[in-house]
């Protein structure tokens, strides 16, 4: 991991939401509503613009601040999963999801 501490993410109020990962070891999300769960391999997040799975190796959460909606997640970082809140019907029945990027 890198040298340089951890810097919590930016506070929002008005549900906007962002996510940062610097080296793919240090993550910043804002507009976080709820953590629903988390562990070493995957850390499930509720935001402002659906629910955000963050995957990978020894994810820890530094900084946690539902009320400001800010989360700051360390580890290596290997994927990145939104579902969206309330999707249209699929003929599947799984959620509609978008996949940034991945191993």
């Amino acid at each position: 991991m890198m040298n340089d501490p951890i810097q919590s993410p930016t506070p929002t109020r008005d549900k906007s939401h962002t996510l940062t990962a610097r080296e793919r070891e240090q993550i910043s999300v804002s507009g976080v509503s709820e953590v629903v769960s988390f562990d070493e391999t995957n850390v499930r997040l509720i935001t402002s613009r659906g629910i955000l799975n963050l995957e990978g190796e020894g994810l820890r959460i530094h900084v946690l601040n539902t009320a400001d909606g800010a989360v700051a997640v360390t580890g290596k970082l290997n994927g990145v999963l939104y579902e969206d809140e309330n999707p249209p019907a699929q003929p599947t029945g799984k959620p509609r999801s978008r996949r940034f990027f991945g191993l």
